[in-house]
């Protein structure tokens, strides 16, 4: 998150986030998380653990034009990763290679 004064990241500290150039104090948000359960390789959202990045991305189900993003190694480590998308919306999970 950045600093809407300065424009500076900000950091978590006593549940706030803080800047530490300017001193700006802002509300930590909760922004779910998505993480893959290890047997069926499916991905589920788990609240208050970590912030994922968000793309602009039409999802193929709802088309709405909002995803969080996440790479993975999923061929050899000589293959291009593959990028994991979930919708924000609707919580469809698609992949590109």
């Amino acid at each position: 998150m950045f600093c809407p004064k300065c424009k500076s990241l900000m950091y978590p500290k006593n549940g706030k986030l803080v800047c530490k150039k300017c001193g700006a104090e802002k509300k930590m948000e909760r922004i779910p998380v998505i993480r893959e359960t290890s047997k069926e390789r499916d991905m589920m959202i788990v609240e208050e653990q970590a912030t994922l990045p968000k793309t602009r991305i039409e999802c193929p189900e709802c088309h709405h034009n909002e995803a969080y993003w996440r790479l993975r190694q999923t061929r050899a480590s000589d293959e291009p990763e593959t990028r994991i998308y979930r919708c924000v919306k609707c919580g469809h999970t698609w992949r590109e290679y």
